[in-house]
């Protein structure tokens, strides 16, 4: 790894810390920019080297390398990559509703009507897939990096969609479905680090909301476009084969997208971080951040995590409130609404188109709120409001089906709490 000639130039002026014999030592590694001898010498100087950086940049402060002179970076340079980057969520809600309205079309079609396990497996056998993608998500990203990792989660969507849309029977919807769903367990992962690495700080909450939106979007897209499936025969198969094209656009435009400059420093490639943060921070902030990235990997390196240490040392707490707040989600039933709303709108007599939209409307104010207060209430704040949210659905859920509850106030009492469960 080479450090970048921005960095070591300041460094061997008339005002210079290190001693002639560094200095000379400095000026023949610019001069020569070998990768290797650059990055042994980063590894036995570091201290040194970072605190000369510091001295003479006083003003870095962040990992954008914002300071008082120039201000924060331009959001405009990195917000056409976030847009690339929260298709994958955006593909993930689409997957996640698709199934939604034309289940009982692709039923019927493929010859298991009135089989609910069947219908069941067609359902949750994309959410096996996903645990497969998620499960290898981190080691994928760190052996071929983020742009390749978005490729090789849309290389799936597409290849499933189209078994999807082309199935004969049950086992081919099947299969389909577990395709798409190794994707669905890579997309939404990939999105949230790659948009956290590539953001400027002071942006990173309201872009991070982002995939939420997308996901939102991809939902109420699949309910929109889903609501002709019962009338129109074949409808099902063309529901599928839609979502490739994000997938594809996915694939196309990521070739095009900046490596997480994270990524690439790790990598021993200083230079091409650089590089990246060139384009998504612009010029001024170039040295800031490679600063940051330097103290960052200081501190990796000084502080080694075993997977033990994650389960049973000093993290654990950590770990535990991150589990819980995704295992909270998940067991208020969110996922049910999604993929059953129909039927249980049906039931309960009302429109399912109607509320199928309610649902995406409030999924998706839920998240622009989010998108606007992210970054000025913060998350904490925002997570309590959430979950004391959550509490108020489901007690609505669990009143509406209570005897002292009239059977006309019953409906509207179990469709508010659904929707303010989506939003």
């Amino acid at each position: 790894m080479t450090l970048p000639t921005a960095f070591y130039t300041p460094l061997i002026s008339e005002s210079s810390v290190f001693s002639p014999r560094e200095e000379g030592v400095y000026s023949n590694v610019a001069m020569r920019g070998r990768h290797a001898d650059a990055y042994s010498m980063y590894k036995r100087g570091t201290r040194d080297y970072i605190n000369a950086y510091d001295k003479e940049q006083g003003s870095v402060r962040s990992l954008n390398g914002v300071s008082k002179e120039i201000g924060n970076p331009s959001w405009k340079r990195s917000f056409l990559y976030i847009l690339v980057a929260s298709l994958a969520s955006l593909l993930y809600g689409y997957h996640l509703g698709v199934i939604n309205e034309t289940l009982q079309s692709i039923s019927n079609d493929l010859h298991f009507n009135g089989n609910t396990m069947a219908e069941g497996l067609v359902v949750s056998i994309c959410l096996g897939g996903g645990f497969l993608g998620s499960t290898f998500s981190g080691l994928i990203v760190d052996r071929v990096g983020f742009r390749r990792a978005f490729q090789l989660c849309a290389l799936p969507m597409i290849i499933g969609s189209s078994m999807s849309a082309t199935a004969k029977n049950l086992w081919g919807m099947l299969l389909g479905r577990l395709f798409v769903g190794t994707g669905m367990g890579l997309g939404p992962t990939l999105a949230a680090l790659y948009v956290t690495e590539v953001s400027p700080a002071y942006v990173r909450g309201t872009y991070g909301s982002f995939t939420q939106i997308a996901t939102s979007l991809g939902l109420m897209s699949s309910l929109l476009i889903g609501f002709p499936a019962k009338g129109t025969e074949g409808w099902w198969r063309i529901c599928f084969w839609v979502s490739a094209v994000p997938a594809a656009l996915l694939a196309l435009f990521m070739q095009f997208s900046p490596e997480s400059p994270h990524w690439l420093f790790k990598k021993g490639r200083a230079a091409d971080a650089e590089a990246a943060f060139e384009k998504l921070l612009g010029g001024p902030y170039v040295k800031g951040a490679m600063a940051e990235l330097l103290k960052s990997e200081r501190g990796g390196e000084a502080e080694t995590v075993k997977l033990s240490e994650l389960l049973f040392g000093h993290h654990r707490k950590v770990v535990f409130i991150g589990s819980t707040l995704f295992a909270l989600q998940q067991l208020s039933g969110i996922n049910a609404v999604f993929f059953f709303s129909s039927t249980v709108f049906k039931s309960a007599g009302v429109s399912s188109q109607s509320a199928n939209i309610c649902v995406g409307i409030a999924n998706f104010l839920g998240s622009f709120a989010a998108l606007l207060l992210m970054d000025k209430l913060g998350r904490k704040v925002l997570l309590i409001g959430s979950f004391s949210g959550m509490v108020v659905a489901m007690g609505l859920q669990a009143a509406s089906a209570s005897s002292l509850v009239s059977s006309s106030n019953e409906v509207y009492l179990s469709v508010g709490g659904m929707l303010l469960l989506n939003a």
